[in-house]
């Protein structure tokens, strides 16, 4: 007999389970969506604070289950140099900071150090060792080691490449391209001073223990071999020897892995009221990427439905003229559209695991200073 102001227990789990508090339809809207009218977009700021609708019983604060439930990856394009993916549960702010880690903070390998023996074209020492510098290098920069100031040039820091071309007199213009830098294991060939003694060992602007090709699976050299670097007449040569070094983006743009990195929301385009007959011909007419299409309804009928909503580019040609009451664009706040295009030292997919524990790092070294 259970006491007076109490319940049972089959009374306690006859009661069906309290379904959890939804916001109103507009609320929800301007919640999850940025609705992009005619003549600019609107409900852009969005709703940070955890506590803005306590008072409707739903919680909007931010949590590590709530970001587990709802985070997912969908890889829509894979190839050898650029992928696309669906980056679904995550702020703007966790979305740019991988793209800003890509572009700046994920090293790679380039050209830093020109030894010029000889330039007689009529490309200056200077262009001509920036054009060497932006020239991508299939290297693992994982592989390899920083090297600072005082470091000496070694096996695991150093990449040392070897450009020797010449135009013979008499003979037609030729182009130097980057499939003629030739890459030297041994290391530097150029010497630094002539030797005091006849038997002393040359000494070279790279000190290697061991050749290269014993600490590394493939041979190193340039990503694509088809890039001009010079053009040189009869009787013109350049010879001279490359360095390259581990580097990142936000020192100089020759380190950056990626070609380009870039986002944007998942487009919605919803049909609010029908439209049909010469409206729906005229609306995909006007739609510049092929948004919308047209559905037979039988008996000469037809309307406008919405057939590729992702090609969609925001020019909002169809929210101006007269149906443009009829649609609405939307952008989902939480889903973003990732592109990533390699410039070739490392593949796509592994670049973005790359710039994800860079960002671990950095969460980690502020919880050590934190705590």
């Amino acid at each position: 007999m259970p006491k007076k102001g109490t319940k049972s227990k089959k009374a306690v789990d006859d009661v069906p389970d309290q379904q959890e508090n939804k916001l109103p339809d507009y609320l929800e809207l301007q919640r999850t969506r940025v609705v992009c009218n005619a003549d600019a977009p609107i409900h852009t700021q969005g709703f940070q604070y955890s506590g803005a609708f306590a008072a409707m019983g739903v919680d909007n604060s931010v949590s590590v289950e709530k970001f587990c439930k709802n985070f997912k990856i969908d890889i829509k394009r894979l190839t050898e140099d650029d992928m696309e993916f669906d980056m679904i549960g995550v702020d703007a702010s966790i979305a740019n900071a991988f793209r800003r880690i890509l572009i700046a903070e994920v090293p790679t390998m380039a050209i830093e150090k020109i030894f010029m023996a000889d330039n007689t074209s009529v490309i200056a020492d200077e262009v001509l060792s920036h054009r060497l510098g932006l020239i991508p290098l299939d290297a693992d920069p994982r592989l390899f080691d920083y090297i600072s100031e005082n470091d000496v040039p070694n096996e695991r820091n150093t990449i040392v490449f070897k450009l020797h071309v010449s135009c013979e007199k008499g003979s037609q213009r030729i182009t130097v391209k980057s499939g003629e830098l030739e890459w030297l294991p041994e290391g530097s060939q150029l010497s630094m001073a002539s030797p005091a003694q006849s038997g002393d060992k040359q000494k070279t602007f790279t000190s290697f223990s061991q050749s290269q090709k014993e600490i590394l699976e493939k041979p190193l050299g340039v990503k694509f071999k088809d890039i001009t670097i010079a053009r040189l007449g009869p009787g013109q040569a350049i010879e001279l020897e490359a360095h390259a070094v581990k580097g990142v983006g936000k020192v100089h743009a020759k380190w950056s892995p990626v070609a380009t990195a870039w986002y944007r929301m998942l487009p919605e385009v919803v049909i609010l009221e029908q439209i049909e007959g010469e409206e729906a011909e005229e609306l995909v007419k006007k739609c510049p990427v092929n948004v919308f299409d047209i559905e037979d309804l039988g008996n000469g009928g037809k309307r406008a439905v919405v057939a590729k909503p992702r090609a969609c580019t925001l020019c909002r040609e169809c929210v101006m003229g007269p149906c443009g009451e009829k649609i609405q664009l939307r952008r989902v706040r939480d889903h973003f559209i990732y592109t990533i295009e390699s410039t070739g030292a490392l593949p796509p997919e592994v670049l973005f695991t790359e710039a994800v524990k860079i960002l671990e790092e950095k969460c980690e070294r502020v919880i050590s200073e934190l705590s």
